[in-house]
């Protein structure tokens, strides 16, 4: 593997000083470093409130390309679920690397050319969509999208195609499987014997991935990226709680999110993962915190997540005293099978927060649900019991969580 150290020294030599953004940001300090200790101790973090200013003050791309526009063909944007949506652009290098990354995940979760993938999704302006299926394309794989079609048709067109892999978020793949028992196609018949979830956490949560394999008898792996950043994770093939990183293409870090510094992999501590992408040079991040909050463990050389991305470091919520994190809430729900949809609610106007359910279940399920929780975090978590389908399904990101204020 190559050198973090080499690649990073080559990162700032080829995009300095043409890329205004870290030009001026690492305006003073050194651009060559003798080892990583001096690199983490000198330059500092990006973040996401940075970027957005950037954007703001120079629209509509910021100033974080390192080439003339006129070189970029690509062009991608957040999802913006954390304020306005940041454009993201990339050269043909840029790209190349990115499909390189994602074939990687593609190979980590046992896909190889020949096989066929079936993509059930409406391709929207972010990144990993359309990078992961490219990338498919590029191996070899047949890929067969599904946009723009209902849930009942996309079933029928994922038996026709005779698909083995299926790629979508952990709520589609058991939205498709409630779907496939009302219209009589049960999912575990149509031949599917790899799914690569993505989008939200749920891959990685053992309850969330245990639901998806039993209802489609097939191998879930869990992967993560963002639009500004790349295709970073895949599921280790023989410890599925474990979430791997490519450090070939990023130098990877875990922080303290409140004062910054390092946490070491296996002391057991959570912190907040920090990437730089070593082969993006046309549109750099450089130590940018993610916002994800993670649990790092040694593995070979490097380090792995335990538990995959645990959430984002902003959703955690503080009821009573008590940090409640979304997948948390996320595991005790799935291990309620008869569970159909739920949404949670925060609602932070009394003197302390009060964090309710509601879900799509019978009165029965919902008490137990709430015995659970409570039993769980030794709060009072009341649980409302709703019809079925009443209320919103998701077939990228769901967002579940709603804040009173």
């Amino acid at each position: 593997m190559p050198d973090p150290l080499t690649q990073l020294n080559e990162l700032l030599a080829t995009i300095l000083p043409a890329n205004r953004f870290y030009a001026e940001k690492l305006s003073g300090l050194p651009t060559h470093f003798k080892t990583l200790t001096d690199f983490t101790a000198t330059v500092p973090f990006t973040t996401k409130d940075e970027l957005a200013a950037d954007h703001e003050s120079h629209p509509p791309y910021g100033t974080t390309h390192s080439f003339p526009l006129e070189t970029y063909h690509r062009y991608h944007q957040t999802s913006g679920t954390r304020g306005k949506p940041l454009i993201w652009l990339d050269d043909s290098k840029n790209w190349t690397w990115i499909l390189d990354n994602w074939e990687w995940v593609w190979r980590g979760s046992g896909v190889e050319s020949g096989d066929t993938a079936f993509f059930p999704f409406s391709f929207g302006p972010f990144l990993g969509f359309w990078a992961g299926f490219e990338a498919a394309t590029r191996m070899g794989v047949r890929a067969v999208p599904g946009g723009g079609l209902s849930s009942e048709d996309r079933l029928h067109l994922l038996k026709r195609s005779q698909s083995r892999i299926l790629c979508c978020t952990p709520t589609y793949a058991l939205r498709l499987a409630e779907v496939g028992l009302k219209i009589g196609l049960p999912v575990a018949t149509l031949g599917v014997r790899t799914i690569v979830v993505c989008g939200e956490p749920g891959g990685s949560i053992p309850e969330v991935r245990r639901a998806i394999e039993s209802t489609w008898q097939a191998r879930v792996f869990d992967h993560h990226g963002m639009t500004e950043i790349g295709p970073v994770s895949v599921s280790s093939m023989d410890e599925p709680d474990l979430l791997l990183l490519r450090h070939s293409s990023y130098f990877c870090e875990v922080i303290d999110p409140e004062n910054g510094n390092s946490i070491t992999p296996g002391s057991g501590q959570t912190g907040e993962l920090v990437l730089t992408t070593l082969g993006r040079h046309g549109s750099p991040l450089i130590r940018y915190r993610t916002g994800d909050l993670v649990k790092p463990v040694p593995h070979g050389d490097h380090f792995a997540l335990d538990g995959g991305v645990l959430s984002r470091c902003d959703d955690m919520v503080v009821i009573r005293g008590i940090n409640i994190h979304p997948s948390a809430i996320d595991a005790i729900v799935r291990s309620f099978p008869e569970i159909g949809e739920y949404q949670v609610e925060i609602d932070q106007r009394p003197s302390l927060s009060e964090l309710s359910l509601r879900v799509e279940a019978s009165e029965e399920t919902a008490a137990d649900l709430a015995h659970k929780l409570r039993s769980t975090f030794t709060l009072r978590i009341p649980v409302t019991a709703v019809p079925s389908h009443t209320l919103p399904t998701f077939e990228v990101k769901a967002k579940r969580w709603h804040i009173i204020q």
